[in-house]
């Protein structure tokens, strides 16, 4: 008998070699991700659940570690769903059903498509490129230099040249100690570049706001996507003007404004944190009329983070994707690559591809760059590990 080892932080390698030995693609996907060990934490578990899961796990095989309000469970994901059928549920754990069950739903089949505005929809099936368009003077790595209407669509044309599918346009920096720019201004940043854009052909197009009435105008000058870096914290209106047209949503992860987010990035855990206020925010979106295949979320890299908390944000990124949301990430020239590699802001793209590649192989499925060329690179290589050809 030989003894083969298979590499185990995804089920890729399961389902190939399921597929070499003649399982159709589908079947073999299924049967590797139910093989793939998992951990879940579960919060506010009574003393009679904590108890339930230690005997459920000692028979099941399971590894169990308690405390006093939670549990943490680890085992292969056929071994989890049973705690997912109500038929099949052990006495006393009915609260644990429909969570885990639409978890467990979301892991084996993820979104595999995102539908915007104007009835387009973007494939998930590889990475896709989200194109940095700033109309502002003062963003932290590209302001001031496509201020103009003809500069911001000669960019977004290299963009797009280079690979983007989505290009997202900004007028208001949300880079640390921002000022807030009024509405009026923002809208007369915006609206001409995109109206332009979509003219040309070049979109679709998503617009960078906080702001109900700028996201509006947008909508109005032909923006299929909205994506707010408050997670509708900051105004409560706009998940109705996206709801109402249909449009796209990208809901990122912050706190605070950029004038006090800084100081607001205390954590129990991180990731976990992260992944519950996402969660919330994408409630409040569908409770505001934005269709849940219309929404996707963003672990917001850089926001509210120190450079510690972002790198362990990335390393358990599969905490916000297990939300079952597509994913989105930014972690193009922050802050954090910096530390990391001591570039300044403008030497910041090959670290950037890197930690889109990174992103990739945790689940990120949509990726915001200002260099596309690089990025796209890294993306592919990153791809090709997770192809099933």
């Amino acid at each position: 008998m030989r003894v083969t080892a298979l590499a185990a932080h995804t089920p890729e390698a399961v389902r190939a070699a399921l597929a070499a030995r003649g399982w159709e693609a589908q079947p073999a996907w299924f049967a590797a991700t139910g093989v793939q060990a998992l951990v879940v934490l579960l919060d506010e578990v009574t003393d009679a659940e904590r108890e339930g899961l230690v005997r459920w796990g000692a028979k099941a095989g399971a590894d169990v570690l308690t405390g006093e309000g939670w549990a943490l469970v680890g085992a292969p994901a056929s071994r989890l769903a049973p705690l997912a059928r109500p038929d099949r549920l052990p006495p006393g754990l009915e609260r644990l059903a429909p969570e885990l069950g639409r978890f467990l739903a979301s892991y084996a089949d993820p979104p595999r498509r995102w539908e915007v505005g104007g009835g387009s929809v973007l494939t998930l099936d590889h990475p896709v490129l989200v194109g940095i368009v700033n109309v502002t003077p003062d963003s932290f790595s590209d302001g001031g230099r496509f201020t103009t209407v003809d500069r911001a669509v000669a960019q977004a044309e290299r963009l797009v040249a280079d690979g983007c599918e989505l290009l997202d346009v900004g007028g208001e920096s949300t880079r640390p100690g921002a000022a807030p720019v009024p509405v009026d201004e923002e809208i007369g940043r915006v609206a001409p570049v995109i109206e332009q854009l979509v003219r040309r052909g070049l979109g679709p197009v998503s617009v960078d706001t906080r702001k109900a009435a700028v996201a509006r105008a947008a909508l109005a000058a032909g923006a299929a996507v909205v994506n707010d870096v408050s997670g509708l914290a900051f105004d409560a209106a706009l998940a109705g003007v996206v709801g109402a047209a249909r449009a796209g949503m990208i809901l990122m992860h912050m706190r605070g404004t950029p004038d006090t987010m800084d100081s607001l990035a205390v954590y129990r855990h991180v990731a976990a944190d992260v992944a519950a206020e996402l969660g919330a925010a994408a409630a409040r979106a569908e409770a505001g009329g934005v269709a849940r295949e219309r929404v996707v979320v963003d672990p917001g890299f850089g926001f509210a983070k120190t450079p510690e908390q972002n790198f362990r944000l990335l390393d358990e990124l599969a905490t916000v994707v297990a939300l079952g949301y597509p994913v989105a990430v930014g972690p193009s020239r922050k802050r954090f690559l910096g530390a990391a590699t001591g570039r300044p802001v403008e030497d910041r793209d090959r670290a950037t591809a890197v930690a889109c590649a990174l992103a990739w192989e945790r689940g990120a499925r949509l990726f915001r760059v200002h260099d596309a060329a690089l990025a796209r690179e890294a993306l592919r290589v990153a791809g090709a590990t997770t192809s099933p050809n």
